[in-house]
């Protein structure tokens, strides 16, 4: 039974008020608040477990270990992996896909003609490291165009697939507009045609709906844990075991060797191939109860409440007129981006809202290419997470109305 006030109650942070108002918090694609059973293990193992993990004899570091390895596992089940080795703790989305871009090129995969295709849809983090990657190899980057709703023209994708489409990155989820692109149809696609390495930025993704990456066949997903009740600087990089085995690794340095001498260093089996140096120990153990708490709630219960609160939104802003949603008639999770049609900037409409406690995120939410479309500086972007009730979407709405009448 899905319990809400049972679930705020489990988020400390709901109890703050700002600038005088009880916080309503609508920024949940930028990041998400934690619940408490995450904040206690976080600081248990600073008060209980604090020590460096694997190859550790005293019991702390083995107790320790035994703690992120769990946390594996949850994650290997989470995402459906085959095994729990083919799980790379990372800091986030962000390092996910630059570790990538970088074991490519350090494996030399990619020469000069080769192709990278990703979409007009993509965050930053997923336009940048494929630009570099380019410009280190002398491939060719190739972009998928959206039309006035943000779908995406899946017929440029399959012209443009050949021999010569060595990787095709996407997001399942636009951060920017909330978008649901057709994975399916996009993956059996690229599988028909091409041998591209498949890429799926699942950061908008994870924290709304199921993932099974066995039944999506992708070759990598990448998410980050913060949006997803756990710790900043978290996240995962899952891989199918035989490519991660046949990549050079990204960082090196301690953790990722087998042997290592002056003249030759061998490398590590996966996981540890691919993660350098101490991690995120606390972080890593603490993504792992944020697995534990999605769970509790369950997948399906997170994404029928925020389907209704989508829904909701959408409509009393539809009510409120003299505004532009983006993406109105495409299937979307979790995400309201929108423009006031009168006078005003993003930003200001934002900062009123601040004032009457409402967080939302104000500008062009890393995804330039997408305002440069519409030819729009930045838009308001309300995003909905488990803990958000209609109560707050009638104060968000309000607090619309209000922004409307000051920004005349």
């Amino acid at each position: 039974m899905f319990d809400i006030s049972h679930i705020r109650k489990q988020f400390p942070i709901l109890n703050t008020k700002v600038n005088g108002h009880p916080l309503v918090y609508l920024d949940n694609a930028a990041t998400s608040q934690k619940p408490a059973s995450v904040i206690e293990t976080e600081k248990k193992y600073y008060e209980e477990l604090n020590a460096n993990v694997h190859r550790g004899i005293h019991s702390l570091s083995q107790l320790a270990t035994t703690e992120m390895e769990n946390a594996r596992k949850k994650i290997q089940t989470f995402i459906n992996a085959q095994h729990d080795y083919e799980i790379i703790f990372t800091r986030g989305t962000t390092e996910g896909i630059n570790l990538l871009a970088y074991a490519f090129s350090n494996s030399r995969l990619l020469k000069e003609g080769d192709e990278i295709i990703i979409s007009h849809l993509e965050h930053h983090s997923n336009i940048v490291p494929w630009q570099m990657l380019c410009e280190r190899t002398g491939a060719v980057l190739k972009v998928i165009p959206m039309d006035e709703n943000g779908i995406l023209q899946l017929d440029f994708l399959e012209k443009n697939l050949s021999e010569k489409t060595k990787v095709a990155s996407f997001n399942y989820v636009s951060n920017a507009l909330g978008i649901v692109n057709p994975i399916k149809e996009m993956i059996s696609m690229i599988r028909k045609n091409s041998g591209a390495f498949i890429i799926i930025d699942g950061a908008q993704a994870v924290p709304h709906f199921k993932i099974d990456v066995q039944k999506m066949d992708c070759d990598f997903f990448v998410f980050s844990g913060h949006k997803m009740y756990a710790p900043t600087g978290t996240g995962i990089l899952y891989g199918k075991e035989e490519i991660l085995n046949s990549l050079q690794p990204f960082h090196g340095g301690g953790e990722m060797i087998e042997t290592c001498s002056f003249t030759k260093t061998s490398y590590a089996a996966l996981p540890f191939k691919f993660e350098a140096g101490t991690p995120n120990i606390a972080g890593n153990i603490a993504l792992g109860a944020a697995v534990d708490f999605m769970n509790s709630v369950g997948i399906e219960n997170i994404q029928t409440n925020e389907n209704k609160l989508l829904a909701s939104a959408q409509q009393k802003l539809l009510d409120i007129g003299n505004l532009k949603i983006y993406g109105e008639k495409a299937p979307r999770t979790g995400v309201v981006s929108f423009t006031l049609n009168s006078a005003g900037i993003a930003s200001d409409a934002g900062m009123i809202l601040d004032k009457l406690g409402i967080a939302v995120r104000t500008g062009h939410h890393c995804t330039q290419p997408i305002m440069d479309f519409y030819n729009i500086a930045g838009t308001i972007r309300a995003s909905f997470a488990v803990y958000n009730t209609l109560e707050e979407i009638d104060i968000f709405a309000e607090g619309i109305v209000k922004a409307q009448r000051m920004l005349r």
